[in-house]
């Protein structure tokens, strides 16, 4: 590459204090858990896409396999020491496994997102909606399902209506365990969740949090 290239490449890349910070908070979907490298899940991914596209941000994968939103919640404050620009938030499929109460997991993704907002200035926010198990019966699944798009409304966040669309139940896109997805299956989760918060992220910080629309149909 000529030297003028070069000066012109080096202007046009943003520098790593320059970066503003994509925080994504997740259970073992986000933590990329079974794969040969952490890079492979969809954090990892967008990461890269982030870079192709030239935009001036940096992710961090904070994703912890087992963690339900309680947990999500308690490490909230360590967290958000850092200064974020944006939280992708996936918390509340391991409630679901367990058979916690809907309740409580709606009580605690609201508490994060109250505590999110309560930065300042306050981060962007993205939900990534997840969905009951169907062996759960149609009850609990009532009690579940609605919490990802009230909360979008609620706090005016980019909502994914459902993370796994495309990948849940899918053999060929899942590990052994049935639950986790593989690269492939990583690679659709990425896909999806880049259609919600490249728009964000294209807008820059001054964008109203609602300026994206959501990926996909909302649930119902």
């Amino acid at each position: 590459m000529p030297a003028a290239q070069e000066t012109a490449a080096a202007q046009s890349t943003p520098s790593p204090a320059d970066k503003r910070v994509v925080l994504f908070l997740g259970t073992s979907l986000t933590a990329g858990y079974g794969l040969a490298d952490p890079d492979l899940a969809y954090p990892g991914l967008i990461e890269k896409r982030i870079e192709e596209a030239g935009l001036p941000y940096t992710v961090v994968n904070a994703g912890v396999s087992g963690e339900t939103s309680a947990g999500a919640l308690r490490r909230l404050d360590w967290l958000l020491k850092q200064k974020l620009d944006v939280l992708v938030l996936e918390t509340g499929a391991n409630d679901a496994l367990r058979g916690q109460p809907p309740e409580a997991t709606r009580s605690n993704i609201d508490a994060i997102l109250r505590r999110a907002e309560a930065q300042s200035p306050p981060p962007r926010l993205v939900i990534l909606g997840m969905k009951a198990p169907p062996n759960m019966g149609s009850t609990y699944l009532r009690g579940f399902d609605p919490i990802y798009p009230e909360l979008a409304r609620k706090h005016g966040a980019v909502l994914v209506p459902f993370l796994l669309e495309g990948v849940a139940g899918i053999p060929a896109l899942n590990q052994a365990d049935g639950i986790h997805p593989t690269p492939e299956g990583q690679r659709k989760m990425a896909e999806l969740v880049w259609r919600a918060l490249e728009p964000l992220l294209a807008a820059g910080p001054s964008s109203a949090r609602s300026a994206a629309p959501p990926a996909g149909r909302p649930s119902s």
